[in-house]
């Protein structure tokens, strides 16, 4: 997955679980969403402030490749390094591993890129600073 450079860790929740008894394919997801939002902060980077400021940081594309169940109750990690992936685009490569026996439940690619106010793709600063 290249250099892991921020983890969480969390635990499965009874309504994330689907009818099946495992966490539903859309769930996932919100972990890998709510890891991203994480790290920006840990990084200086403050998603809502750059929504006031009319900068909105979008995805563009999600690849998951689903490869364990997580069920009811499981302790994980999800795992994320971030990489420049052209002069206007990034990309967040990201794990999800079960706690205990460290077996790969999903590998995602998430691609993104910063809106301006006027909708057009352009880099901040801070994120500028962060992918150099």
């Amino acid at each position: 997955m290249g250099d892991i450079r921020f983890a969480i860790e969390l635990k499965v929740r009874d309504y994330e679980l689907d009818a099946q008894g495992v966490v539903n394919n859309a769930v996932y997801l919100h972990y890998l969403e709510h890891c991203r939002h994480e790290f920006l902060l840990s990084r200086g980077i403050d998603f809502n402030r750059y929504a006031r400021e009319g900068i909105d940081l979008v995805v563009v594309r999600c690849e998951l490749d689903y490869k364990a169940p997580l069920r009811g109750g499981d302790a994980f990690r999800v795992t994320l390094a971030l990489e420049r992936l052209s002069p206007l685009r990034f990309v967040f490569l990201q794990e999800i591993r079960r706690q205990g026996d460290d077996r790969l439940v999903l590998a995602a690619r998430t691609i993104g890129t910063a809106l301006n106010a006027k909708g057009r793709p352009f880099l901040p600063p801070e994120m500028e600073r962060l992918l150099s």
